[in-house]
């Protein structure tokens, strides 16, 4: 078991990473009869998917013995609705590296393969943009 997740009442939930301890809250959003007081469920997909994506460019960045530590991304999310889904994640990337080309392309390509973003539905569109 990976995690256990915990309905608190009021449109929030606990989650516990059962590993390490870690807890995320999670609220309903504005918009959908929530709070807004913690990451809804969908913000935690759409931070999942760049997390995701700096983890895997950390990994290969060591591999090629380069720095990217203080890299951030920016992340939105769009819902739609009927039937209510994220329609569209953007992510914004800015690169603290003195990557060369070759290391810069190699990295945007890692960061493309990483798993959330294979396995988040391909009606999902997902804009990526890195600035270096």
């Amino acid at each position: 078991m990976t995690s256990k997740v915990t309905y608190l009442g009021n449109l929030r939930t606990s989650s516990v990473h059962l590993q390490s301890g870690n807890e995320i809250l999670s609220d309903a959003p504005l918009d959908n009869n929530g709070k807004g007081e913690a990451f809804s469920p969908t913000d935690t997909v759409a931070n999942g998917l760049a997390s995701c994506m700096l983890t895997v460019m950390g990994i290969k960045a060591g591999d090629m013995s380069v720095n990217i530590e203080g890299s951030i991304a920016e992340v939105t999310k769009y819902m739609q609705s009927e039937p209510r889904r994220i329609s569209k994640i953007e992510v914004v990337f800015t690169m603290k590296s003195d990557a060369d080309e070759k290391a810069r392309t190699i990295l945007e390509r890692t960061a493309l393969t990483c798993p959330v973003h294979k396995s988040l539905h391909p009606d999902i569109e997902k804009d990526v943009t890195f600035n270096w």
